[in-house]
């Protein structure tokens, strides 16, 4: 039975999803690099501050200004081999300072973003499957079970071959090929019980969730897309799912490097408008 914590999380996963697909509607038409640069900038608006509130504002201008004369003291007396050692040795401490005045705010932001990050992984972490391109679904269930599988499909989703059981890993794959575009749902029946799993068959942005798990803490953080599986012998139905790049000048990058980059760059450009000091 799941824990308080877990029917908590399931609870807030519920409401977030429907808050970000209500919020993501928009931008699903627009380029991946344009919706994330708008996230970034609405990261930045919201977390600047959460930022001013729980950092402590003076110490880090008065460290920082420390950092900058240290290090012009480095220039001014460059011939001078003891003093710039001696220069150095301050402004790396002076950093240590500002590291460890940045560790308290950048720990509060964390806890919005451990929920957030996952619901944008859902939308821009995982490509759709191509149409006639074969996928593998993936049961894992508990070794005590042995009672057979069968996978349900709708039309536009072709089940090509029967339960294939990996007896080491107690898993039970199936591989399947997608003849429409859309967003389905497939059936495992084990037993008198029934699992649902959600397929996207499509490479446009839109929520993709590959693993349904059973409730969990970690897992609901991690996969926040489906509800957690109920209590039974099958523990995770998988979908594999390609992970798509974003082409930056040519470059693949992961959707993650690139917003993080482009909310750094919008924190650090907007943190004047507000008076806050990074």
């Amino acid at each position: 039975m799941a824990t308080f914590p877990e029917r908590a999380l399931a609870a807030l996963n519920a409401v977030l999803a429907t808050a970000a697909d209500a919020l993501l509607a928009p931008m699903l038409s627009w380029s991946p690099l344009a919706s994330l640069a708008t996230i970034a900038l609405v990261t930045a608006v919201v977390l600047l501050p959460v930022i001013a509130r729980t950092s402590n504002q003076p110490r880090i201008r008065a460290t920082k200004r420390a950092i900058q004369a240290g290090l012009f003291e480095i220039r001014l007396f460059g011939d001078d081999p003891l003093a710039v050692l001696r220069s150095f040795a301050e402004v790396l401490k002076l950093n240590v300072r500002y590291l460890g005045l940045s560790l308290v705010p950048v720990l509060w932001v964390l806890i919005p973003l451990a929920l957030v990050l996952p619901q944008l992984e859902a939308f821009f972490g995982y490509g759709g499957l191509n149409l006639g391109a074969p996928a593998i679904v993936t049961v894992v269930r508990s070794a005590a079970d042995s009672t057979a599988l069968t996978i349900s499909a709708p039309p536009q989703i072709r089940v090509e071959t029967e339960a294939v059981t990996l007896v080491g890993s107690n898993e039970v794959v199936w591989r399947i090929v997608p003849t429409e575009r859309g967003a389905f749902t497939l059936a495992v029946h084990d037993g008198e019980q029934l699992i649902e799993k959600t397929i996207t068959v499509d490479n446009a942005p839109a929520r993709k969730s590959p693993h349904r798990l059973q409730a969990g803490v970690v897992n609901q953080l991690l996969y926040p897309s489906e509800p957690p599986l109920p209590a039974g012998p099958i523990t995770a139905v998988s979908v594999r799912y390609p992970a798509p790049g974003l082409e930056i000048f040519g470059w693949s990058v992961h959707w993650l490097i690139a917003y993080g980059l482009m909310s750094m760059v919008c924190a650090l450009i907007l943190a004047p408008r507000f008076g806050v000091t990074l």
